[in-house]
């Protein structure tokens, strides 16, 4: 999987320690670069803005030989506080820094027009955020763990939603499709083997996606999401019911950062929802025509863009 850094490399920027670029602007007494000023630099990168004690601190712009640009705040020669880099992609990220990563609220603005709004941390999308599919007027709403789509949330549409959970950018286990506040469908999702891909692609994908959950913590903000190769989301119909809010799956929460992820689902567990369920129960289970119907919406809508 292809990383943002590995597309730029060099986001970060020249460092100004003992650099040997032209360098026009205030010095303090010991002669380091302090106040405003503008240097160009040795692997012909621009700067212009503020220093202190030689580093880059307080306001400033910074140019990429690549057409890529920063602008915003810094902190002892890194990106910090609030800012807007602009790739050459065109792709765009508006909100807060931290040593030079994205790392709390921001926004970030894809090629394709899709909009992800929401929490960052250490360059991934990290906590609650939102993020919308430009093609299709569709929005994600609900919690991200290291740039995956991971525990609660919602996928709206125009005239319904479906309230559930998520595992690996996927939709997974029990939850409810709601229509305009007037009737909802419960069932779950199950993850099942594309034919399309043969048992050793799936052994292979479904290898590299555990080794991930341990392993390698970086991953691509090209997209939403990556799905795991070979696994397909099914819907499965369990029973239709009059629109009852205490019905629902638990909404997201803000993520507290030593809890597991089973941790955000205990709120309201599944024990309490579906006996519930089963005494407002107006229609028999398996309603097949509603379960063949949402397996292909649900299909269409989490494809990467």
């Amino acid at each position: 999987m292809e990383k943002l850094s590995d597309r730029y490399p060099d986001e970060r920027g020249e460092t100004e320690i003992e650099s040997l670029g032209v360098y026009e602007g205030e010095r303090n007494e010991n002669g380091e670069r302090h106040g405003n000023g503008k240097a160009l630099l040795p692997n012909g990168d621009l700067y212009v803005g503020q220093y202190r004690d030689g580093l880059r601190y307080g306001k400033g712009v910074y140019v990429f030989k690549n057409g890529a640009r920063y602008n915003g705040d810094w902190r002892h020669g890194c990106k910090y506080g609030q800012g807007i880099f602009w790739y050459p992609d065109g792709t765009r990220y508006e909100g807060e820094w931290k040593r030079d990563a994205r790392h709390g609220f921001g926004v970030y603005y894809y090629a394709n027009n899709d909009i992800y709004e929401g929490s960052w941390k250490k360059n991934l999308r990290h906590g609650m955020g939102t993020y919308l599919y430009a093609n299709i007027g569709t929005k994600f709403m609900g919690t991200w763990m290291e740039d995956r789509m991971q525990g609660p949330g919602q996928l709206v549409h125009a005239r319904h939603r479906f309230h559930g959970f998520w595992k690996s950018n996927l939709p997974y286990g029990r939850g409810c499709f709601t229509f305009e506040n007037l009737c909802m469908q419960h069932g779950h999702y199950v993850h099942m083997k594309d034919p399309a891909y043969d048992d050793q692609t799936w052994m292979y994908t479904d290898k590299i996606a555990e080794e991930g959950d341990e392993g390698d913590k970086s991953a691509t903000t090209e997209g939403p999401f990556s799905p795991r190769i070979g696994i397909l989301p099914m819907w499965r119909a369990r029973c239709i019911t009059p629109y009852n809010p205490e019905l629902l799956p638990p909404e997201a929460v803000p993520l507290q950062e030593e809890a597991s992820t089973e941790s955000l689902i205990d709120d309201k567990s599944e024990d309490d929802i579906w006996p519930k369920i089963e005494r407002d129960l107006d229609y028999p289970e398996g309603d097949h025509d509603h379960e063949e119907y949402y397996q292909g919406e649900a299909s269409s809508r989490i494809d990467s863009p």
